[in-house]
């Protein structure tokens, strides 16, 4: 797995301009991109996931456009063959643990919870996560963890060719994230399959990181990993 990155966007927001210029290519099975709030990091994967257009540039995934705004190419994001984990996980409140997962197998449901809500696909990630038994439950019922399991299951089910996380652990207490860390690490081992996350915390980049992309001000920077560390608790307040 590939991923190239090659692209431009200019966003306003709190009265001021932001302008992303990254560029970088990993073959890594783990790749991290690493920066201070404000960097441009979750501009960076939402672009990659196909839920930002860029205003220039090339995104590629093991050497086929999914984006290239030269030739007018921009495949919709359910056909990139990425599973999406999102910060706050985005679970439906309305929906089951289950319907919650199954909703990442359908298309175009109109009302997903008068819909059947199951299948092998389902039940294998119940299982592999440990929900089974929280399976009926809806999101405010659940723990954190539960929270960002079921999420994890929802972007699993339909077997991507790549996992995109966005700062997974930071909606967690304290305490879960070592854990949650350790859930995640034997649930990549065991299923192989690749993974591109983002994260201000230089525990995650330790961890996870076989390959790191550093990113400062909208730009792909070389810097080591400690000075990058030190610039987190000082950084920009606003999430780009």
């Amino acid at each position: 797995m590939s991923f190239e990155v090659d692209i431009r966007k200019r966003v306003g927001a709190h009265g001021r301009q932001f302008e992303l210029a990254v560029r970088f290519r990993t073959e890594a099975r783990r790749t991290v991109i690493y920066g201070p709030s404000g960097a441009g990091k979750s501009l960076t994967l939402q672009a990659v996931a196909g839920l930002l257009r860029p205003d220039e540039g090339v995104i590629r995934v093991d050497g086929q456009p999914v984006f290239d705004h030269a030739k007018g190419i921009d495949v919709p994001a359910r056909e990139r063959g990425l599973g999406y984990l999102f910060q706050d996980y985005a679970l439906f409140p309305h929906l089951t643990v289950r319907q919650n997962i199954a909703f990442g197998l359908q298309k175009g449901w109109l009302n997903p919870a008068r819909q059947g809500a199951g299948g092998d696909a389902v039940a294998r990630w119940l299982k592999s996560l440990e929900l089974e038994r929280v399976a009926d439950q809806r999101p405010h019922q659940l723990s954190g963890g539960q929270r960002q399991r079921t999420a994890l299951a929802r972007a699993l089910v339909n077997e991507p060719r790549a996992l995109l996380l966005d700062e997974p652990f930071s909606a967690l207490d304290p305490s879960l994230r070592e854990r949650t860390r350790d859930e995640l690490e034997a649930l990549l081992d065991s299923i192989s399959i690749p993974m591109l996350m983002i994260t201000h915390d230089p525990q995650d980049l330790e961890r996870f990181g076989e390959q790191t992309v550093s990113i400062l001000d909208g730009a792909i920077r070389t810097m080591a990993a400690d000075a990058l560390a030190d610039m987190v608790s000082g950084g920009q307040r606003h999430r780009y």
